[in-house]
């Protein structure tokens, strides 16, 4: 592997010559770890012939197919319902986009790494909040009081623009600061404007938001189309806006439907007792401590598999799952009364025989995919920081190639802050089409890919952060996330997935057309009701 010095690049005419020969010397010898979560499994889902005979008949009544947030509110919804007979099934990787890992005592994020506070109308996560004991009363009320541990504490966010660092992430200048605040002043108006039908416009679930015909026409439309008709020319807010789709829709706001655009702005209002409106909970691990409590509720009934096929038999189902052991697939067949699909929508089209059956044509429903790096920069030490800048949870540079990056220790409240940490640098590679984005991760060195990683915090810390780092291990998610393009609610067949009743039920965030917690819990928590029955 190519160990060229990506810091070569950023190394400044005038820079210390010492300095500088050591952070190059020290990052000469490091090279990053790639992974690929399901590369291996994807090679026998795209040849089923190569699996062997099952070896054993596992028999239950429900089987959820997937450990990701759908799969896992499956299986804690059935607890809740009494209902223990069940067998949950990891799938390609465990908790999928909400994954972590460990260095040692230090977690940090392989996936999303926070969770904004459910609104009113999600009263499926404040009550899995509640019962996970992160919501600690009133999880009923106008503002439920949440275990201060968890709650984003400040700084919680900053910029990196013309050389210093600016408090929060919204880049504001004089001569543009009327149509910022015309902006937010509009969301916050539509954040509380309610349809015809009675219901607020912009709310998680997206189920639940109003279907009045004057809101759903935003989804026909483009958010970069709606933001010229409504006159938004400033460059910095336009930055913002797109800064903001790429972070949570993996596409910009040009490929963004209106509606999602909006959605981002005016369809959260999370409110605390102890904390502002719409304000965080994030740990560590991102979101993988919430994942593995839930999976904790599933105990032995949790098991390693992934699903090769899924079919109706005489009106239950057969699905036949593997585990890979030393890279050979041993394969087993689990037979249920209902199979709850908790799995990417590209994967279930696979997956599930005879899907058109069910209203979903893959090649006309399936969503487009945003492809994903995270990159985990284990560090011995903290780099030197610009005058008077305080290191915040979340960094972000202006106009840079990446989304910033989080420190996994900036919930750490010990008097003395620690000897090491993990910086989160978050990549989505939305300047090329989704398909052009896989072909070059594919065909990436390790040291390309190092380079585009740490972009930001080159342009953050130059030359002085190689000396700092020890380890660098990189995820690929060539499918991280759905991206909501425009009539991606009008999708006929999401929304013949959203209403299967029968023996295969469907539960992920791509029902929704984005991928969001709230969204992967609502139908992991509907799924579940229905299977019960």
């Amino acid at each position: 592997m190519d160990r060229r010095s990506f810091v070569l690049s950023a190394l400044g005419a005038g820079a210390a010559g010492l300095a500088t020969s050591v952070g190059f010397h020290r990052w000469q010898e490091l090279t990053p770890e790639v992974h690929y979560p399901g590369r291996l499994e994807g090679h026998f889902l795209r040849g089923r012939g190569a699996l062997p005979p099952p070896a054993k008949v596992v028999d239950t009544d429900v089987v959820i197919l997937g450990s990701g947030i759908g799969g896992l509110s499956a299986a804690w919804q059935l607890g809740r319902l009494g209902h223990e007979d069940y067998l949950l099934l990891d799938g390609p990787e465990a908790f999928g986009n909400a994954a972590g890992s460990r260095y040692g005592e230090l977690a940090c994020p392989t996936g999303a790494h926070y969770l904004p506070l459910p609104g009113p109308e999600s009263t499926h996560v404040r009550a899995m909040l509640a019962d996970l004991g992160i919501l600690l009363r009133d999880p009923e009320g106008e503002k439920p009081y949440y275990d201060e541990r968890f709650i984003l504490h400040g700084p919680e966010e900053r910029l990196l623009r013309n050389g210093e660092w600016h408090e929060g992430l919204v880049p504001v200048d004089a001569d543009d600061a009327a149509q910022h605040k015309l902006f937010f002043d509009e969301m916050a108006r539509l954040r509380h404007a309610r349809g015809k039908d009675g219901r607020r416009a912009f709310v998680f679930p997206l189920a639940l938001s109003s279907n009045d015909p004057a809101y759903a026409l935003l989804d026909r439309i483009s958010f970069a189309q709606w933001l010229g008709d409504q006159g938004y020319r400033s460059s910095t807010l336009r930055w913002y806006l797109d800064y903001c789709c790429r972070d949570d829709y993996g596409a910009g706001l040009d490929r963004v439907s209106a509606w999602a655009g909006i959605h981002y702005f005016a369809g959260r209002w999370g409110q605390a007792a102890n904390a502002g409106e719409n304000a965080l909970l994030t740990w560590p691990g991102g979101l993988s401590p919430l994942a593995e409590a839930l999976a904790g509720r599933a105990g032995a009934r949790r098991r390693k598999g992934t699903a090769a096929s899924v079919r109706e038999v005489d009106g239950s189902i057969e699905a036949l799952c593997f585990t890979l052991q030393e890279g050979r697939p041993q394969t087993f067949l689990v037979r249920a009364r209902r199979a709850i699909v908790a799995m990417p929508l590209f994967v279930a089209s696979r997956v599930v025989e005879g899907i058109e059956r069910y209203g979903f044509d893959p090649r006309r429903h399936l969503p487009e995919y945003a492809p994903w790096m995270v990159s985990n920069f284990l560090m011995r030490d903290f780099p030197r920081e610009l005058p008077e800048a305080v290191l915040a949870w979340d960094n972000v540079v202006y106009q840079g190639r990446g989304l910033g990056y989080v420190v996994s220790t900036h919930q750490d409240i010990r008097s003395r802050p620690p000897e090491k940490t993990v910086f989160t640098a978050y990549t989505a590679l939305s300047q090329h089409t989704p398909a052009q984005a896989r072909r070059w991760m594919q065909g990436a060195s390790g040291a390309e890919l190092l380079e585009l990683a740490s972009s930001d915090l080159k342009e953050a810390y130059g030359w002085a952060l190689a000396p700092c780092v020890e380890r660098v291990d990189i995820t690929l998610r060539a499918h991280a996330m759905a991206v909501p393009r425009p009539g991606f609610r009008g999708n006929a067949g999401l929304a013949a997935l959203r209403e299967s009743t029968g023996p295969i039920l469907f539960a992920h965030a791509d029902l929704s057309g984005l991928s969001v917690f709230e969204e992967a819990a609502w139908w992991g928590c509907r799924a579940a009701q229905r299977a019960a029955v």
